[in-house]
């Protein structure tokens, strides 16, 4: 809060705010906003007030309705209007508003709003610039107009919840605004109880739920405490039911108040003008702000309702706003749902007195014969439009929320709009991805009738993707979206990524791109390819959509091992069109799980995708800067969860077949820069897929070289000593083992038991090979090459050569490091050069094949390769020093040689992280290592503190600087292993153990001494610290650091395995890239390296175990066969969670709820159901009643008697009024006119009286009828006994005179039709028309009765084009002829027309003389144009039919 609560602070008034639990930027942030509303509020909305005060009946009110008080000085004492009479259109003035800012209702969670008062001439476009500019509304989806009963009235527990539930789900999922009257009584009080509930529930976590009040500001109560013409922020409003008297509260569940001033007070109504306006003009904006055409649905709701009520649904309806009304909700709506189902009929002036004297009770008396004619005409009216009104009942066996009736009564409306055509469809769609309401478009949009074709749903897919609705991407999908087709426009992928930064992937394009403008796939590609790494191609080139037919176009080399471009070399243009990927990695850099999940399933090389992902994720994870950020989080554990869907994909490939497996591994992938599963996992830090078994297997294989996985390691020892038993099946070869699976899945196919099992091929198809060549064994020199060019031999040579070279080095430096070299030490230099050697070929030799930096940051970040480093450092700088003839240099050469050789031991640690055993302990060790650094940081603070005092307090000015060091850091760190000092303590003592003056350097300096020879220092002080120092150092620290040592052990040992795994990759490819000679032999391979490579320039060697890239029917086939085992893995985890416990809890709790609301449901509808049973057998008792009276009558017409009295009947025959009478009708009576009888006739405020169908006909008896007289032009034709003279020939319409029309009686109009083919093949037949904004008309004039038809064509066509048409005139064929159900029509005039057809030849003159008239056209603002003969054509329907004739008859043609 600004301010307190006593006080009303205007926010340009800085100096009366108070900092009160705000920080500086969100107070002025604050002062800043409510700074921009309040000038906007005073130039744009404006008040009324009277401007002249006449006295009431009542003393001291003037006829405004206000007081005298609350007019101002000018409208007691006017000099304007002195003598005049008040009028409220007159006498009232617009001066700005002095009411708005916020409100606030106190109470539970401090329910707060925002409110203006308006003028009841306000604009609708300022209104709506006000709530979504001002008070930052976002535009909605939905407009949801509630209406009904102003008054409390009671609803059914059932019908309640179920309204309240689904207006708020509908206007949650939607996103709409919910339009009410804003009191707190009635309809109004219902929907902010439903709000209120809403918000109790969910709290701040869900988006606020819009809801406008629009309610007089005239019957409000306690409107005087938000007035401040320079408003309130907040104005405190109080619910005062008990005072309000005639007034009404506002409604504090509300959000937000429209106040409509016409300038009276305590009149109702004054709101719904301006309500419509607003509702209309909201209807006409375009939803979310699309281009499309699509406008912003309004849906009116109706509960209970009065004559106000009618009227609005009336109104609502002619406006094409579908209405839902809630049947069981009471009075209009009840009477509404009984006769919607009826035919109109059967709705008679009966039926509805009936139902209102039923559902209005004791109101019911207060009607009048013109308001039951008045509500029978409307009602009739309303139930004429079925496709605007959907009743929502509650005792239906279909078990829906009024959300879904909402949501079906828009599409309803939509669909049956019959000049749509397929634009409806696509309008539906729409509407349903902006609510993003999955289960109404499968139930209305995605039907057996329509029929979608991908193209139609690609602007719903993208509309789908950018806001985020995963469900609705699903649904397209699942119903025809190709996503190859969706994305085969560039344009389309980078109109994704142009959307506002949201994430920080986006944000980073942004800024590469210099704005979101500027976009485009260069910039997307760069910055992918800096989060997967330099060693990727770019996915997008600018060839990048030169596809050809198939779905996923490369453009690689068919087959052979590639070069990758290395880091600042240019990349070769290499990519893939890959829609499936580009999906995918759209939605994985906004971190988007489930769209990103949708995208994977859409990928056909998932394996990789999904380690790719991982590796993005991570990357942007580092990079945000901020680890412990949700977003970050949130990225990580997506890439964790992809991981996962790797591992699972694979495994699925891995259990049917390992050897396809193994290629999906080292398959280099076109769709992810040319990188392969394997490395990207590496990238990524994926160790639990590297741990993966089948991953493992691959290893050992590459680790094995061609020697089999089977042999042990004693036989590949004992071969490497005596190698001619490799030629006597010793050892076993890879080779031998493929021959023999080859020679069984031959003999296997050639078993006709086998090839007759269907179970037996499918394995025997998934599990083919992708080679089918015949092998060959290996001869000897093979066996002998392979045997050696093994790693793991490879391996075993280097481990015996390094011991031999710490023999030597060992046996150098302590028996042969004389003054000069001998052979021992020559040898050990030539074996060392042999090891810098290697060093240097494998910072510059890597066939991943990034750039030289990328290979000298991954060297240096191998811990083993530091040691490297720091050994050759140490060995270089300790053979410089031993090289100097100084006797001193010598011996610090030696000593440092000697520390060298310590590396060199710890070195040997790396030759066993291959082994299962050691590999895990030493990952161990390393990592308790980096626990005791931080560990000996703390423990330093102690010792250095204890040894400083007791050096202080023992010995007085040391100058020696080593002495120093020893007192204050040696000696306490020795302390702490058990070694307790004996100088503090005075009994031991000895003098002769130190120099007093310090002048021996062999001794420690005495500490200061008294007169006898004994030190001076107080020894309780330094023996207390002493064991202060050892209770905290030796027990405290010392176990705090074996607590960190099992903590560390528990922890890691669990992922020591998988980490191993992880590690071992990086010692597998060390020695497989490394020559066979073992040092100090290997120089020999290194020069023949440096020969071959910089001498020869030949290429360098590529290995086909890590990077393999497949000809492109391999690769297909490999890519469907992956495609099939994600289909299987995800088969298999949607089965596995429909069996998990959790999906079973849930889904008996859903049955339970199920059951439950059945259980209710049922016992409020036994007494309703029993109701209307008895209802339905008193109207059968009623009709046989009825009928024995008649039988009476018939046999007492025949003379026919009776010994017996006669029965007493409840019902006479005369009780049936000529209403009953009117609505039995037969079949074969035709509709009476409809639009003649609409309430308002056009282009005038004249209103006709309601004449409901049973009393169109003049035969009909109605002594009600009471129509006004209108004519436009002049009032003489309305004396009564001429009008007289002239009688509608189709009936009653509720108005007499001659109305819009030119004369009394029927008015001739002649439409001539022309007609012409549009083509040659006579597929599509066009009509000329006229046309007129949305609108046509086929042209035409008034015709006079007698007149010979060539005159009229000459009149309405123009002599001209009549002299074309006389040689037509023998193939005029005369379609329609008589009255016309016309809005204009009266009682006393009408409109009669007749259509004629000319069918045009486009080779005759008459043609040519059309196509002229209507190119000249075009510029006036009634053009003709050639329309095509369609359903869909917006023509009134007396023409509709005529083209439709027109139509039949072509075709029959």
């Amino acid at each position: 809060m600004l301010c307190t609560s006593e006080e009303k602070v205007h926010p340009t008034d800085v100096n009366k705010i108070k900092l009160v639990n705000l920080t500086q930027g969100s107070l002025f942030s604050n002062i800043e906003k409510r700074c921009s509303l309040a000038p906007w509020i005073k130039d744009n909305i404006k008040k009324k007030e009277c401007c002249f005060y006449v006295e009431d009946a009542r003393k001291g009110i003037c006829k405004c309705g206000y007081s005298k008080t609350q007019h101002c000085d000018e409208a007691i004492k006017p000099e304007d209007y002195v003598g005049e009479q008040w009028d409220k259109h007159r006498h009232v003035r617009e001066v700005p508003t002095d009411a708005f800012g916020d409100i606030s209702f106190g109470g539970l969670g401090q329910k707060t709003g925002k409110y203006v008062r308006v003028s009841s001439d306000t604009s609708s476009e300022s209104l709506y610039q006000l709530m979504t500019e001002q008070w930052n509304l976002r535009s909605p989806n939905l407009l949801i107009s509630v209406t009904g009963g102003a008054k409390n009235f009671h609803m059914k527990n059932h019908l309640k919840d179920k309204f309240r539930r689904g207006l708020i789900k509908v206007a949650k999922t939607t996103g709409a605004w919910i339009l009410t009257g804003g009191t707190h009584a009635g309809v109004m009080k219902h929907v902010g109880m439903a709000v209120r509930d809403y918000t109790l529930s969910s709290g701040l976590k869900e988006r606020q739920i819009v809801v406008i009040g629009v309610a007089p500001w005239g019957v409000i109560h306690n409107s005087q405490t938000l007035i401040n013409p320079e408003g309130c922020f907040p104005a405190h409003y109080s619910l005062d039911e008990q005072g309000q008297d005639r007034l009404s509260c506002l409604d504090i569940n509300h959000t937000h108040f429209l106040l409509v001033d016409d300038g009276t007070h305590g009149h109702y109504g004054v709101e719904i003008e301006l309500r419509t306006r607003l509702e209309r003009f909201v209807s006409q904006q375009s939803l979310g702000n699309r281009e499309s055409g699509v406008k912003i649905p309004v849906v009116c709701v109706v509960l209970d309702g009065g004559p106000g009520t009618l009227n609005t649904i009336y109104n609502s309806m002619l406006n094409k706003t579908p209405c839902v009304v809630l049947e069981g909700s009471g009075r209009l709506a009840d009477v509404i749902a009984q006769v919607a189902a009826l035919p109109v009929s059967k709705v008679t002036l009966e039926l509805i007195r009936k139902l209102l004297k039923r559902f209005f009770v004791q109101e019911y008396k207060n009607f009048c014969e013109e308001q039951v004619i008045e509500w029978t005409k409307k009602i009739q009216d309303i139930i004429r439009m079925p496709h605007l009104l959907t009743v929502f009942r509650i005792d239906e066996d279909k078990n829906y929320d009024v959300d879904v009736a909402i949501l079906q009564a828009l599409l309803k409306a939509s669909r049956s709009d019959e000049h749509a055509g397929r634009h409806s469809w696509e309008r539906q769609l729409e509407l349903a991805v902006a609510w993003n309401r999955v289960d109404i478009a499968e139930s209305e949009i995605f039907t057996e009738e329509s029929q979608w074709t991908s193209c139609d749903l690609h602007p719903a897919m993208f509309s789908a993707l950018v806001g985020d609705k995963p469900e609705f991407v699903r649904l397209l999908l699942e119903n025809g979206v190709c996503v190859h087709k969706f994305l085969k426009e560039e344009e389309t992928l980078c109109q994704l990524y142009r959307r506002p930064p949201t994430c920080f992937f986006l944000r980073k394009l942004a800024k590469r791109a210099h704005g979101v403008k500027n976009i485009s796939l260069s910039h997307v590609s760069e910055e992918v390819r800096h989060l997967l790494g330099s060693f990727t191609q770019p996915l997008y080139v600018s060839s990048r959509y030169k596809k050809t037919k198939d779905d996923v176009c490369l453009t690689v080399p068919s087959k052979g091992p590639v070069d990758l471009p290395c880091s600042g070399e240019d990349p070769i243009a290499l990519t893939v069109w890959d829609p499936g990927r580009d999906l995918f990695l759209w939605a994985v850099v906004q971190n988007n799980r489930e769209l990103a999940e949708i995208g994977w399933e859409q990928c056909r090389d998932c394996i990789a995708a999904a380690l790719a992902a991982s590796k993005i994720l991570r990357k942007l994870a580092q990079e945000s800067g901020e680890d412990d950020s949700e977003e970050a989080k949130e990225m990580r554990e997506l890439a964790n969860h992809y991981e996962k869907q790797a591992i699972g994909v694979f495994s699925e490939c891995h259990s049917w077949d390992a050897q396809r497996a193994q290629r999906l591994l080292i398959r280099m992938s076109p769709s992810w820069g040319r990188s392969t599963c394997l490395w990207l996992a590496l990238e990524a830090d994926d160790k639990s897929f590297i741990a993966h078994s089948g991953v493992q297997a691959l290893l050992t294989q590459i680790w094995c070289g061609e020697l089999s996985v089977e042999n042990p390691h004693w036989k590949i020892l004992l071969c490497m000593i005596f190698p001619p038993l490799i030629y006597t099946k010793f050892l076993i070869f890879r080779r031998d083992e493929d021959i023999l699976r080859q020679a069984e899945r031959t003999k296997l196919e050639e078993d006709p038991l086998f090839a007759g099992n269907s179970d037996a091929k499918i394995k025997r198809h998934l599990h083919v090979p992708l080679q089918k060549s015949v092998l060959k064994p290996l001869n000897c020199l093979s066996r002998l090459t392979s045997l050696f060019t093994s790693p793991q031999v490879k391996f075993y040579w280097n481990i015996v050569s390094y011991f031999g070279f710490l023999w030597l080095f060992a046996v150098v430096l302590m028996i042969d490091f004389q003054k000069f070299p001998s052979w021992r030490e020559l040898l050990l230099y030539v074996w060392l050069t042999s090891l810098v050697c290697e060093e240097v070929r494998q910072l510059y030799h890597d066939f991943d094949g990034p750039g030289f930096r990328r290979k000298a940051k991954m060297y240096i970040r191998d811990l083993w390769n530091i040691l490297d480093v720091l050994s050759i450092m140490l060995f270089i700088s300790g053979l410089a020093c031993r090289l100097q003839a100084s006797e001193t240099v010598f011996y610090v050469g030696k000593v440092l040689l000697c520390i060298d050789f310590i590396i060199f031991c710890l070195r040997l640690m790396a030759i066993f992280t291959i082994s299962r055993n050691l590999g895990p302990k030493i990952i161990i060790v390393r990592r308790m290592m980096m626990d005791l650094f931080f560990f000996m940081f703390l423990l330093s603070i102690w010792v250095v503190a204890y040894g400083v005092a007791k050096q202080g307090i023992m010995i007085e000015n040391e100058e020696r600087l080593n002495w120093i060091v020893r007192g204050a850091v040696y000696d306490p760190y020795l302390i702490i292993f058990g070694n307790v000092p004996t100088n503090i303590d005075n009994t031991q003592f000895d003098i002769s153990s130190c120099s007093v003056n310090g002048s021996d350097p062999l001794k420690p300096k005495c500490p200061l001494l008294n007169g006898d020879s004994m030190p001076m220092f107080p020894e309780w002080l330094t023996i207390i610290m002493l064991c202060v120092y050892l209770l905290f150092a030796n027990i405290l620290l010392l176990n705090l650091l074996i607590a960190i040592f099992n903590y560390t052990f528990q922890e890691v040992q669990d992922n020591t395995d998988t980490i191993w795994k992880f590690q071992r990759y990086e010692l597998i490819k060390e020695y497989h890239s490394r020559p066979a000679l073992p040092p100090p032999f290997i120089i020999l391979s290194h020069l023949m390296l440096f020969i071959r490579g910089v001498l020869l320039r030949c290429p360098s060697q590529r290995h086909k175990h890590f990077r393999q890239e497949l000809k492109q029917t391999e690769e297909e086939e490999l890519l469907s066969w992956e495609a099939l085992m994600k289909d299987n893995y995800l088969a298999s985890t949607r089965q596995d969670e429909s069996q998990s416990m959790e999906h079973r809890i849930q889904d008996t709790a859903e049955k339970v709820g199920a059951m439950s609301e059945l259980l209710e449901r049922e016992q409020e509808m036994v007494s309703a159901t029993m109701a209307k049973r008895l209802s339905k057998l008193e109207e059968q008792v009623s009709e046989s009643a009825k009928a024995l009276r008649w039988i009476i009558d018939v046999l007492k017409s025949q003379g026919c008697k009776s010994k017996m009295k006669p029965p007493l009947m409840t019902g006479k025959s005369s009780d049936r009024d000529d209403g009953e009478s009117s609505g039995q009708e037969t079949d074969d009576e035709t509709t009476p006119h409809i639009f003649a009888r609409q309430l308002q006739y056009p282009g005038s405020n004249v209103v006709r009286f309601p004449v409901p169908e049973e009393k169109v006909s003049w035969e009909v008896n109605f002594t009600a009828y009471n129509p006004p007289v209108y004519n436009l032009q002049d009032g003489s034709d309305s004396d009564t006994s001429v009008l007289d003279k002239y009688r509608n020939p189709e009936g009653r319409t509720g108005l007499r005179g001659k109305g819009a029309l030119e004369s009394l009686g029927p008015n001739h109009i002649i439409h001539p039709i022309f007609t012409r083919w549009r083509d040659a093949e006579h597929t599509v037949l066009e009509f000329l028309s006229v046309c007129e904004d949305l609108h046509v008309a086929l042209p035409g004039g008034p015709a006079k009765p007698d007149e010979p038809l060539p005159q009229t064509l000459e009149r309405i066509l123009g002599k001209k084009l009549q002299d074309k048409t006389k040689t037509e005139l023998k193939d005029v064929e005369q379609e329609y002829k008589g009255y016309v159900d016309d809005s204009r029509n009266t009682d006393n005039a009408w409109v009669e027309t007749t259509i004629i057809t000319l069918d045009c030849d486009k080779h005759r003159l008459l043609m040519a003389e059309l196509n002229r008239i209507v190119e000249s056209s075009a510029s006036s603002h009634q053009p003709l144009k050639w329309l095509e003969v369609s359903s869909t054509a917006c023509v009134c329907p007396y023409q509709r039919d005529a083209l439709r004739d027109v139509a039949k008859i072509h075709m029959c043609l």
